[in-house]
Order: C-alpha cells, then structure tokens, then sequence
C-alpha cells in the first residue's frame, strides 16, 4: 500500500463519491424492520480478528436497533479495492485500516468527520487513550476512531543479559550503549559474533524507531501536520550519539532493516531490539527467553511511536448509518469490552480507566499497557507519509555510512518539507 497510489486514485473516486453523497452503501438499512445495517471492513486476520468478531456477535445481540456485518479481508486486498467499492456504492460503511491510510482518505473526503462523536459526553471520549486519538487527527479534525494502539518497545535476550552479568534492563542512554558494549562479543577482529543491540538504519519497524529516539532525544521530525523540524540541534546529538556508538563502539551491525534486526534477534545473534508485539511470538518461535522493556530515556524521557490501526465512517453513510456507527465506537470503549479486547488481541487498552492489573492474564498485555504512557502518535496528521519516511529512512541510512550528519538533516529538511507540501 503506496500512498501515493492512493492519492492520486483518491483524486478520482473522492470526487465520485462526493457526488455520491449520502446515497446508500453494500448494506442497506431495512426501513421495514427499523434495523439499521452496517458493513465492516477490517484486516485482522489472527486472533485479534477472531476476539474482533465475537465482540460484534456481542454488540449485535446487545440490541436490535443496529446490527453489523463483518468482511474481514487482509490489509493489502482493502487498500485495493475499497476505493472502486465505494465508487460503485457498494463499499463498507465502517472502514478500518492503519493511520497513515485513514489520513489520505480524509484528506480526499472519503471518510466523514467524527466530531459530534467527540464532543458528545456521553460517549465519555476522554477515556480514550489521548495520543492514539492523534493518529486519524486531519488540521484539527479528527475522521476516525482507534482500534489498536500499541508502542515500540524493547525485547531482549535474557539469557544473553545472564551471562554478560547483567540483571536489570538499562534505564537511560548511557546504560544502553553500556550494557550493549558488555552484550557484544567480539572474537579476534572479525565481525562480532553477537551483537549488543540491533539497531536499524533504514526501513525500521513500523517506521518508528527512529522518530521515538528522535522525541526521546528532545527533537521531533513534523509538527502539526506540515511543520517540518527534523533539522535540530538535538536530532543532530541524538543521530550522532547511536551513529557513534554502531560505528565506533561496533554494537550494532550498519545497514540494517527493520526485517534484517528482527531476524539478527530472533537468531540469538543480537541482545536487544525495538520492536511490536509481533516479536513475542518470534521469540517463541525460536525458543528465545524475552523480556519486554520501555525503550531507554534520553534526555527528554522515554519516547516510544505507537503502531496503530482505525476505523471511520465512509462518505456513503447516511446520517442515521453514521450515528448507529458511532453507537457501536461508543460501546467498543466501555470499560468491560476495552478489557475483553485487550486480552483477545493482544493490544493494550484503549481505554484509559483499564488498570495493567485487569490484564495479568496475558503479562505481555500487562507490561505494554504500563508502557502505554510513553506512546506517541507516529507523524500525526502527515499525509504524504510514504516521502517523509524516505526522507528519515536516507537520513539515518546515510548517517551510518559515515556521511556529514548536519549536511544530511539539511538535505532530509529539504525533502520533508516538499513532501508535506505536495
């Protein structure tokens, strides 16, 4: 799923479907039985497809107003044919789908905005955690809801940190790249044969490593949507600490891709990486020990980018189909259901009120929701997020090769700000 892609089909089919208007969608309302239908479209696929399912089931049986039919289909078959679905008016009238996606079709007025569902009290919205209500935020209007919500965090190797004599996972930069200098095993002067920290360089997982320890260094990448400061004084120390530290400290192999760390970890050939909740069952996999643990603090406290996924309400929803929607988003956030969705998807709450204690039965839950604090909204409110990634992707890549780290954040400044412009 290319955003560009999608911005240039948007440009088309919007304008359809603003013509289009409020006129009726693939699941019809039955004026005849007072039941309003709502189609779904989500991409969960595993588990939490299966616990996202049996709370619809749920939601449906509560009441006889509305009632809700689920497509689930993979992320990628969404991307494609959603668009040509609503330009033929038989496309869904809930639509999930990450941030990032969700941004370009408000953009476009694909989806409707979800303002009246914000400031109605009674939806108790403010239970919501506040930071994933960021990722589908558009110049201050918000078009969709959060359905998942979960940071970047650390795994690491236990028995690796046993023998290395370490026993308590490292709190701040400077212990990080100390116990990562302890966890790298060099044998005569060839390449480790264990490495402290795999640390990617481009093309990271969910594209929010480096954004978190930008933001955990005092910086930031794009503000508000469109104000581009990724040129810094403390991007500059912070790219310079970890470029230091892989290239003259050796922790970390240079040239890494997010896949590249995930299988460096996962082959016990690395201590340490950032990644999501994915890797718990990698580490399975391989019948690796992990531990999960906050990402370190820089100098401005623990940052970690939330990996997120939402739903909205499609243009071709007429107002009563949209207040039902917003009737189940309303029911979604209650307190026993955040609960229930936690632990049957594994990803932490949502709901702000739900304690890390309500979710010990699965302790990967537990720790991610006593992280959830530290979560930050990735590029919030960016829409051409495809180049602004390859601009910090270039950036760190290049850092890393040995280029002039201030001549680089020039050059990504440069390119950030025509792609935010386009």
């Amino acid at each position: 799923m290319k955003t560009k892609k999608w911005m240039a089909a948007l440009a088309v089919i919007g304008t359809t479907i603003a013509l289009a208007g409020c006129s009726s969608s693939g699941a019809t309302s039955t004026a005849s039985t007072g039941t309003i239908k709502l189609s779904f479209w989500e991409g969960y696929t595993a588990s939490d497809g299966v616990e996202l399912q049996k709370l619809v089931k749920q939601f449906n049986a509560s009441q006889k107003q509305i009632q809700i039919t689920m497509h689930t289909k993979t992320w990628a078959v969404i991307g494609s044919t959603v668009l040509p679905a609503l330009a033929a008016k038989n496309g869904p009238d809930i639509l999930a789908s990450p941030p990032d996606v969700m941004t370009v079709y408000a953009s476009q007025g694909v989806l409707q905005p979800l303002t009246d569902f914000y400031s109605k009290s009674s939806n108790d919205t403010a239970s919501i955690n506040q930071s994933a209500l960021q990722m589908s935020e558009l110049k201050g209007t918000n078009y969709a809801v959060p359905l998942g919500f979960v940071p970047l965090t650390m795994f690491y190797n236990k028995a690796e940190f046993a023998t290395a004599g370490i026993t308590t996972f490292p709190k701040t930069w400077d212990e990080w790249i100390a116990d990562a200098k302890k966890l790298t095993i060099q044998t005569g002067t060839g390449t480790p044969s264990q490495y402290g920290l795999a640390l990617p360089d481009h093309q990271t997982v969910g594209n929010g490593v480096w954004t978190s320890l930008f933001e955990s260094g005092g910086g930031d990448v794009i503000k508000n949507g469109n104000d581009v400061v990724i040129n810094s004084a403390a991007n500059k120390a912070t790219l310079s600490f970890f470029t230091n530290a892989v290239t003259q400290d050796h922790i970390s192999p240079i040239g890494l891709s997010g896949i590249d760390a995930d299988n460096l970890f996962t082959a016990g050939k690395a201590a340490m990486e950032a990644g999501g909740p994915w890797l718990a069952g990698s580490c399975t996999a391989s019948k690796i020990d992990c531990g999960i643990a906050p990402i370190p603090a820089g100098p401005s406290g623990v940052a970690e980018s939330g990996i997120g996924v939402t739903a909205g309400v499609t243009s071709q929803a007429s107002p009563a189909k949209k207040a039902a929607a917003e009737t189940f988003f309303a029911w979604f956030f209650k307190h026993n259901q955040s609960v229930a969705w936690a632990l049957g998807s594994g990803w932490p709450p949502l709901n702000t009120t739900v304690s890390a204690s309500e979710v010990s039965a699965n302790s990967e839950v537990q720790e991610l929701t006593e992280q959830s604090k530290y979560t930050r909204p990735l590029l919030p409110g960016v829409v051409n997020q495809v180049d602004v990634i390859t601009a910090l992707d270039t950036l760190t890549q290049k850092a890393f090769a040995g280029g002039d780290i201030p001549s680089l954040l020039s050059q990504a400044e440069a390119s950030m700000k025509t792609a935010v412009a386009k």
